[in-house]
């Protein structure tokens, strides 16, 4: 399912517990958190048309991959947005939404520190949450973030002291001077395909695909008929029956031909 200003239309709006105007987009489920640009689905700027603007949107329990692509939204302040399977954020994301303050990112696919660096541009965020993704695990994670978004204060729900604004700075240094250890993790980011961008490139919660075919050479036709099936897959559940099948070096019925792949 796709993010059409139908659906939004169409869903339920209500003043929360913190009186913000939200909208409730939970499990429908979404693949991305912005729409194709289609006769079968608007662009996701029409969705700025709605009669009455909201304060937070409540993406938790869908299927989105890339988050980004969002219309200038000067009046959001929070996003939810876990478990979603989010690997990457769109370097625009803070111009749409200069005045973010509250990011939920629980249990979602954020697997390297670097990815996290679009955060910094979020001038006004205070409250983050990144439990249960990858980059979580990595040395240095908290510091790291805490060096990138000085401004937060609330980080995996737990408040920020200053003894560990100091330890960020005596690791990574400042913007401007950065330290070696900084530049290094700076210069390490995932890679990314998006299946469903013109090109046959996928996005960052699908790269892992890749790795798992190594074992396997494809024609070019047989990636084509790979990414078609995972672009129409409508379930969270097919797309983790597809990725265990790809996880044990197995290919979906009506991929390829027998005699078109080469075990290396």
């Amino acid at each position: 399912m796709r993010l059409t200003a139908e659906l939004i239309r169409d869903s339920l709006s209500y003043l929360n517990p913190l009186k913000e105007r939200e909208l409730d987009l939970r499990a429908r489920p979404l693949r991305r958190a912005r729409a194709r640009q289609d006769t079968e689905s608007p662009p996701l700027r029409t969705w700025a048309l709605p009669a009455q603007p909201h304060d937070s949107i409540d993406f938790t329990d869908n299927d989105i991959q890339t988050l980004g692509n969002f219309p200038l939204s000067p009046r959001i302040t929070t996003l939810l947005l876990a478990r979603n399977r989010v690997a990457s954020i769109q370097p625009a994301l803070p111009t749409a939404i200069p005045n973010l303050r509250h990011l939920v990112l629980a249990s979602n696919q954020i697997a390297e520190l670097a990815d996290l660096d679009v955060l910094a541009k979020f001038a006004r965020l205070t409250h983050l949450v990144l439990i249960e993704n990858p980059v979580t695990r990595k040395e240095n994670y908290r510091y790291w973030v805490l060096w990138r978004c000085p401004g937060v204060r609330f980080l995996d729900y737990v408040k920020v002291k200053d003894a560990e604004r100091q330890q960020a700075v005596a690791l990574f240094g400042t913007a401007d001077e950065p330290t070696a250890l900084a530049s290094k993790i700076m210069g390490v980011k995932s890679k990314t395909f998006d299946t469903g961008a013109a090109g046959g490139t996928a996005t960052a919660g699908d790269q892992a695909q890749g790795s798992r075919l190594s074992r396997i050479k494809l024609t070019d036709k047989e990636k084509k008929r790979l990414q078609e099936m995972i672009k129409r897959a409508d379930s969270l559940q097919e797309i983790i029956r597809l990725e265990k099948m790809l996880n044990e070096g197995t290919l979906p019925p009506g991929v390829h031909l027998d005699a078109d792949v080469m075990e290396e």
